[in-house]
């Protein structure tokens, strides 16, 4: 396989200088596994075209829906970087586009958009050259850094967004608007309209209103199927025996994973974005889910080196594995390594035999360390619970302000400042947190107001519609607009799941976020002004001077 020389990939918080790996990936993405993405990016535009031609003529190819959300999901940073399984996707577009062409070519006009006459290349050294010419500086050289920057802020809307959807779909929740949303903001991603940040601007808001929907509806799929989540006391020290520690997102391949390891000696243990499964009760009713192992993802390398059993990767995010785990090491869903065994089947049929055998062969915890813990499962439901309780504190004068400090975590520099304004929000305040930037600081002890805890662990990033709603809830009960609750936005960003979120409140009209501890690099400087002027976003600066700001002094 010949490797291609260079590459250019800005999607992640990151990214090289600031600006964009040119050479390599910080991820670890090497320059042909970026061309063969950029060509997953570019075949789905133009099944969007496909698909959208046959929502206008009231045909919903719900197939073509969920293909399109696995492949955007593949895309997304730290989920595959094996060029084999992408070259399985990229055949799979193939596939959908001669389907359709047979289905619906005559009926729909699909020759209007010039995708008939050939068929892809099936070599992979001419895949990396085709992905190559849809790569951003193309359109940054036509269209100029402000349009191509926004055209690739609604890519990675849309990317985040079919992570999520791709997840609700397992649990059974669909919704077919959705799906016609993705086909028309792929088609209209092909179409001369966006080339005009006046037309690109409405796209990029409904991709954030339609996010909020598919956070609902994987709300609905993992509450349905585990229970609402309540507040749960997790265990972060090992228990002596044999063990599994399992990182992502994926909740049901955790239930497959727990169901198949029962009686089997084996303890669980949840990393990263998984801590949350403790709040759920269909979950915890598990025994063998013992805990926590570790923090936030860019630590795996360390944290999975030090770990005695095996390891299961259900989606993002991966770093390149150290070999002295890699033989220890499995993924599963769109997740996966070159040399790293990967779990294929069904989402819901999965056979997790090679990772039991892994962690039986393994040396396995010799001893149960001292007891330590923290809380969980303050979602919407259980938040609901409490907001007379906070009400009373407000009028009272006891609770003063209520901060959401949450979203990716990374091993950027400037991350500390996160921890650091949690550790100076005053003690007349609460502090709401989600996603794996909590492993900053959900291990201090922030003690209680009143018997309100003043750290409340929301969920994974997608529970921002928990955060959502209870912001909504609180304004109901003060009468009055989410921009006029003592609440602010302290958020950190990495990845594209990120960006849908950010996305999302902007729809709201979320007023006066502070974004870091970088910003975007497909953000310029004209496009930052015009999320200035309409939204008051900012960059966060140092956890002092942002927080006198939110506070008013």
């Amino acid at each position: 396989m010949t490797t291609a020389e260079t590459m250019y990939c800005y999607q992640c918080e990151q990214t090289a200088g600031g600006t964009g790996c040119t050479a390599m990936g910080v991820c670890g993405k090497d320059p042909d596994v970026a061309a063969l993405q950029d060509l997953i990016v570019e075949l789905c535009k133009r099944l969007g075209q496909y698909g959208h031609r046959l929502e206008q003529g009231n045909v919903h190819d719900a197939e073509l829906v969920d293909y399109i959300y696995r492949a955007f999901f593949h895309t997304v940073t730290n989920v595959d970087f094996d060029p084999k399984r992408l070259v399985e996707v990229i055949k799979e577009a193939e596939a959908h586009r001669l389907r359709i062409e047979a289905t619906h070519g005559q009926t729909h006009n699909l020759a209007d958009f010039g995708w008939t006459d050939g068929t892809l290349p099936t070599d992979v050294d001419a895949l990396v050259t085709m992905g190559r010419e849809y790569g951003i500086e193309k359109r940054q050289e036509i269209l100029g850094e402000d349009v191509a920057g926004v055209q690739e802020l609604l890519v990675y809307g849309l990317k985040g967004t079919a992570a999520y959807a791709h997840h609700a779909r397992e649990l059974g929740e669909t919704d077919p608007d959705v799906g016609a949303f993705f086909l028309e903001a792929l088609a209209f991603l092909k179409s001369e309209d966006s080339n005009e940040l006046a037309n690109l601007l409405p796209m990029v808001l409904k991709e954030g209103e339609v996010n909020l929907t598919v956070m609902g509806l994987l709300d609905a799929g993992n509450t349905g199927r585990y229970g609402h989540p309540e507040p749960t006391k997790v265990r972060v020290t090992p228990v002596a025996g044999k063990a599994i520690v399992v990182s992502g997102h994926d909740l049901l391949h955790l239930e497959q994973l727990l169901k198949q390891t029962e009686g089997k000696g084996i303890n669980i243990y949840t990393h990263g974005e998984m801590l949350p499964a403790h709040g759920y009760p269909e979950l915890n009713t598990y025994d063998h889910l013992v805990g926590n192992y570790g923090g936030a993802w860019q630590d795996q390398r360390r944290e999975f080196d030090d770990f005695p059993g095996a390891i299961l990767m259900t989606t993002n995010c991966i770093t390149p594995p150290k070999d002295s785990y890699k033989d220890r090491l499995f993924t599963s869903g769109p997740t996966a390594w070159p040399g790293v065994t990967h779990i294929s089947g069904d989402d819901d049929q999965l056979d997790f035999a090679p990772v039991i055998e892994a962690a039986l062969a393994a040396d396995g915890f010799a001893e149960t360390a001292p007891a330590q813990e923290i809380t969980v499962g303050f979602a919407r439901n259980a938040v609901a619970k409490a907001v007379p309780k906070v009400v009373e504190l407000v009028k009272a004068g006891k609770l003063r302000h209520v901060f959401l400090i949450g979203g990716c975590d990374g091993a950027k520099s400037g991350r500390n400042d996160y921890t650091e304004f949690a550790e100076q929000v005053p003690e007349d305040c609460v502090i709401l947190t989600l996603a794996c930037g909590k492993y900053r600081f959900n291990k201090i002890d922030f003690g209680t107001i009143d018997g309100l805890p003043r750290l409340l662990d929301c969920g994974q990033c997608n529970d921002a519609y928990s955060a959502v709603q209870i912001a909504v809830a609180l304004s109901e009960a003060f009468d009055c607009g989410v921009n006029d609750l003592p609440l602010s936005f302290i958020l950190s960003w990495y990845e594209q799941k990120a960006v849908c979120i950010l996305l999302t409140l902007l729809h709201l009209g979320i007023q006066e976020m502070k974004l870091g501890p970088s910003l975007p690099a497909f953000v310029t400087p004209a496009v930052l002004n015009v999320l200035v002027e309409q939204f008051g976003i900012a960059p966060t600066t140092t956890p002092q001077a942002d927080l006198a700001d939110c506070l008013g002094d």
